[in-house]
């Protein structure tokens, strides 16, 4: 290797240009056999350097959101919730509700793709460079109360605020206790106006006291929660994962069918 090519080479990742050291050779052979000029040799390799940081800080994002695992709305059939927009959906990816600190709530029974719908609404957020945390609702509950055990609660909630959007996740699967309530009303209530969340539950407003035991503290957060809010309702769709285990099933089997030796 000539003495200036290890020379460019260790700038360029001085420089903590990654893209830079891989494709220079290449990008220059291509430019000299397509008669590129200087600056669309430098453009063209601008370019791929900044391709290749958007995706890492988008791959951050995602990673630091910790997702139980990755959705996307391409991969949720809409036909099978059949009440539900998905053109509404496809507005909602925009993330314009998420600049204005606004909820979304989601609707319906167990099983119905609430938490594949609001997974991949916050992987489009994070595709758009904002800071999202996934929380399962009974989990956050339990960190509240390690964190009150602490005293670091006010700490928690401020490591909070440094999101834009929060997903809270199967809220109604499990009654809190006394103490849980309190703290996941205050972590909400503290949290209201400054970002968004998206919160899927299988229960209707009326039924969030089982889960909160106390009246005026689930009216309190519920005014808090739907004061700028959108609903989805997903009430009265089948299960989705028990069509998608069907379908998955029927495939296999005919498959089998297809294959199996004639007699």
């Amino acid at each position: 290797m000539p003495a200036s090519t290890a020379l460019l080479s260790e700038y360029l990742r001085q420089l903590h240009l990654s893209t830079f050291v891989h494709n220079w050779e290449p990008f220059a052979q291509d430019a000299a056999r397509s008669g590129c000029g200087y600056e669309g040799y430098l453009l063209a390799l601008a370019d791929n350097e900044i391709a290749h940081r958007e995706r890492n800080r988008h791959a951050r994002r995602i990673q630091a959101a910790r997702f139980p695992s990755l959705k996307e709305l391409a991969d949720f059939d809409f036909s099978a919730v059949p009440n539900l927009s998905k053109p509404a959906i496809l507005e909602l990816a925009r993330g314009d509700y998420i600049a204005r600190a606004e909820n979304l709530i989601l609707v319906g029974e167990p099983g119905v793709g609430k938490t594949h719908v609001a997974t991949a609404l916050a992987v489009c957020a994070c595709r758009q460079g904002l800071r999202v945390r996934f929380y399962n609702a009974a989990t956050l509950v339990n960190d509240l109360l390690s964190a009150q055990d602490q005293h670091q609660v006010e700490r928690f909630i401020a490591q909070a605020r440094r999101h834009q959007l929060i997903v809270l996740d199967e809220l109604g699967f499990i009654p809190f206790s006394p103490d849980g309530a309190q703290l996941l009303f205050q972590f909400c209530s503290s949290l209201h106006t400054r970002l968004a969340f998206i919160i899927t539950t299988n229960l209707k407003f009326g039924d969030w006291v089982q889960v909160f035991g106390n009246a005026t503290l689930t009216a309190a957060l519920l005014d808090r929660l739907t004061h700028h809010a959108t609903i989805i309702d997903f009430v009265g769709a089948e299960s989705y994962r028990f069509k998608q285990r069907l379908r998955r099933q029927t495939s296999s089997q005919g498959g089998a069918a297809t294959n199996a030796p004639t007699t």
